[in-house]
């Protein structure tokens, strides 16, 4: 490797807005982040709905006189 070209590697913490912190190997140094996996919906399994049942029906309705 070609020397003084390379960015400094250096133990860093990635703390999230829920309170999460996180210990990582990083180029950057403390590093802030807004949702972490703790707090994400995904993950939680808090995640939201969306009604697609209307939607569908509503393009079906829309469309109809071309299926015919």
């Amino acid at each position: 490797m070609k020397p003084d070209i390379h960015p400094k590697y250096q133990q860093t913490v990635i703390k999230c807005a829920c309170g999460n912190v996180i210990e990582v190997g990083s180029t950057k140094s403390d590093i802030s982040v807004e949702i972490c996996s703790k707090c994400h919906p995904f993950f939680t399994g808090k995640q939201k709905l969306i009604d697609t049942a209307g939607r569908i029906e509503r393009f079906r309705k829309k469309y109809e006189k071309f299926q015919k």
